[in-house]
């Protein structure tokens, strides 16, 4: 039988006050139990762990080297407990967050991450960009936790969406098009132009829709920030967010307000329907009341 905990216990409470009795006093045992406690630790480590007269009590050699080990071992265990309580309240763990580039022109991202930090410094919080059409597999497969992401975005079964910021779909021209003379574009002035599809292409369809054209399509690049290259190369045009006009500036790229309904956008998070680890939900409480 190896040393228990309950050894160690008895151990170092009487290497603190070398005294069984006041050691079995704080324990709340008989000292005669606490005796056999200390001689059964003895036996298993095969060493004296104390000099034991009628008048006093010392460490050995043996148990001063057995002492510092021990304490360590005990304050271990304390910690591990602490972190385990941590974890199950979601205050310790790690998340892992997958976003598309307009997640962080919103600026949800940045407000949602530092909040939680703020709140649960000890959660390690990891972020990757994503191909957002991917964003659902990748939750189902455990590589990420949560994704933010711009609906509509075709999901697996087991996912859950919530909106989380709501926006408007914009315009962006090359500065040498005629269209930067107007103020405002209605959907009817971009038909005949060549447009250049960000990952989510709802704007652009309903753009089209509302122009009563079909839109001519150049080129899906990928990112935002290919998306407004192209378009500064000259000759298309691209339906983006207008959150993306607040912050990042292109030479060569104007930025103009669709004319009559906003054409909605939203940012939204994505998660996993049946999510169990502790320091996701908690996440994901906060993002839905920020």
């Amino acid at each position: 039988m190896p040393v228990e905990l309950r050894h160690v216990r008895c151990f170092l409470s009487v290497a603190r006050h070398l005294h069984f009795t006041r050691a079995a006093d704080e324990l709340g045992i008989a000292p005669p139990a606490l005796t056999r406690q200390i001689q059964e630790a003895e036996r298993l480590l095969g060493v004296r762990l104390f000099q034991r007269t009628k008048r006093s009590v010392a460490l050995t050699a043996a148990g001063e080297a057995y002492l510092v080990e021990a304490s360590s071992a005990l304050d271990h265990l304390a910690r591990g407990a602490e972190r385990a309580a941590l974890a199950e309240r979601g205050e310790l763990g790690r998340i892992v967050i997958g976003y598309v580039g307009s997640a962080v022109y919103s600026g949800v991202l940045q407000t949602h991450v530092r909040g939680f930090r703020a709140r649960y410094p000890q959660v390690a919080i990891g972020i990757r960009e994503i191909v957002m059409r991917e964003a659902g597999a990748l939750l189902i497969d455990g590589h990420i936790d949560i994704a933010y992401v711009r609906p509509p975005v075709p999901y697996p079964d087991g996912v859950e969406v919530r909106t989380v910021r709501r926006d408007a779909f914009i315009v962006a021209l090359p500065a040498d098009s005629p269209l930067t003379q107007s103020e405002t574009i209605t959907p009817a002035q971009l038909r005949g132009q060549s447009f250049v599809l960000p990952e989510q292409e709802s704007g652009t369809l309903e753009v089209g829709r509302r122009g009563r054209f079909e839109p001519q399509i150049a080129g899906q690049p990928g990112t935002l920030s290919d998306v407004l290259a192209h378009v500064s190369l000259g000759g298309d045009v691209a339906v983006v967010p207008r959150s993306l006009a607040q912050c990042v500036t292109v030479p060569g790229v104007e930025y103009r307000e669709i004319a009559g309904k906003p054409v909605p956008s939203e940012v939204a998070v994505v998660y996993r329907r049946f999510e169990k680890g502790a320091a996701v939900k908690g996440f994901l409480e906060m993002a839905s009341k920020a």
